[in-house]
């Protein structure tokens, strides 16, 4: 079955929007009178910048800005949550190609056709809108953080005089754990707060 991809008519406008996002105030509901009046987009075309932001998971249904709204006005993690938005909504391409955001535009266009099959018009829509998110994005950081190794020393204390066979006051064997924890992009800080609290509880001496 034909994958359904996002795209916009024009995406002229699409690095605009995410910079007005950061430096204006987050709106109870994005509606098109917040897109023109505030955000200065005005072109009938920027209407569609709200599906838009509603495929990325950025507004809900409903026009309300979600948590992952917010993630767009820290300019230090922005990037980060643009790209775990671009594979989410475009998660059919990422399912025939891991690295398709490394593609050149003629891969991509064959990918998305392949994918989506789409006509060249429409191709060329999606592929444009998908360029236009991926050159806002970081797919550098991976959603893994590596909790350094905890060596423990483990001590066999002597039972036995050191003259007798079987003593062990010397044998001390050292024991490394390297743990590599998995946390979901879209998780929320509590969530993140309670994994390593349980992490140190587990390993506290």
């Amino acid at each position: 079955m034909a994958a359904d991809l996002p795209y916009l008519s024009s995406y002229k406008n699409v690095a605009e929007l995410f910079q007005r996002i950061a430096a204006a105030k987050q709106p109870e509901s994005f509606t098109q009178k917040y897109l023109a009046e505030t955000l200065g987009l005005t072109s009938s075309g920027d209407r569609e910048l709200i599906s838009l932001l509603k495929s990325l998971n950025f507004l809900d249904q409903a026009a309300r800005p979600t948590p992952e709204y917010g993630s767009l006005k820290n300019g230090a993690i922005a990037p980060v949550a643009i790209a775990a938005a671009i594979e989410r909504a475009y998660e059919a391409l990422y399912a025939a190609n891991e690295n398709v955001h490394t593609l050149g535009s003629a891969e991509l266009k064959g990918l998305i056709a392949q994918v989506a099959g789409s006509d060249s018009g429409m191709t060329s829509k999606i592929a444009g809108t998908f360029s236009a998110l991926c050159r806002l994005a970081d797919f550098s950081k991976k959603s893994k953080v590596e909790v350094p190794s905890k060596p423990t020393d483990t001590h066999v204390e002597a039972t036995q005089p050191p003259d007798k066979p079987g003593h062990f006051g010397s044998l001390r064997p050292e024991f490394h754990y390297n743990i590599q924890v998995h946390l979901p992009a879209n998780a929320t800080e509590e969530t993140y707060l309670n994994i390593f609290n349980a992490l140190r509880k587990a390993f506290r001496p």
